[in-house]
């Protein structure tokens, strides 16, 4: 399982902490920044973290910003993308049992770390279901290829 993850300013101390957790957990895991608190703008980290899901470097992504909803619309906008912000058990779980997600995003200022911790794992543990929800998956990607031919 390749892991990649990154932050804006505001979720650097989470993503630390993510990171760790990650890495002592056995995953290979690479950090694409930000590496402090100093401010930076989250769509730039949001990107490459999508881009390299999309390209199929990493199996998983993971962003952190102050919510997870701005990096997610980011992330959304990048082919092959199927991002959920968390803030949840269930939502992971669901996200990827049903939808196949391959990026998460987590709320630095809504989330404890341990709770962040807990939905990453199931997001990471939780295999897609298939079946009758691969149709709906499919939708999504056709609705995708409709708007890159334009």
């Amino acid at each position: 399982m390749q892991i990649v993850i990154g932050s804006d300013h505001g979720g650097y101390p989470l993503k630390e902490d993510l990171k760790k957790y990650l890495l002592d957990k056995g995953y290979a895991v690479k950090d694409f920044g930000t590496h402090s608190t100093s401010a930076v703008d989250y769509p730039d980290f949001a990107h490459l973290v999508a881009d390299a899901v999309a390209r199929g470097d990493y199996n998983i992504g993971i962003m952190i910003d102050g919510t997870g909803v701005a990096s997610a619309i980011v992330a959304n906008k990048v082919p092959g993308i199927r991002c959920t912000p968390c803030a949840d058990e269930f939502t992971a779980r669901s996200a990827k049992e049903h939808n196949n997600a391959n990026m998460l995003t987590l709320g630095a200022s809504t989330l404890a770390a341990a709770k962040a911790r807990d939905i990453v794992r199931l997001f990471i543990e939780t295999p897609f279901a298939g079946g009758r929800h691969q149709p709906r998956v499919d939708k999504v990607l056709a609705i995708e290829r409709h708007y890159l031919k334009g």
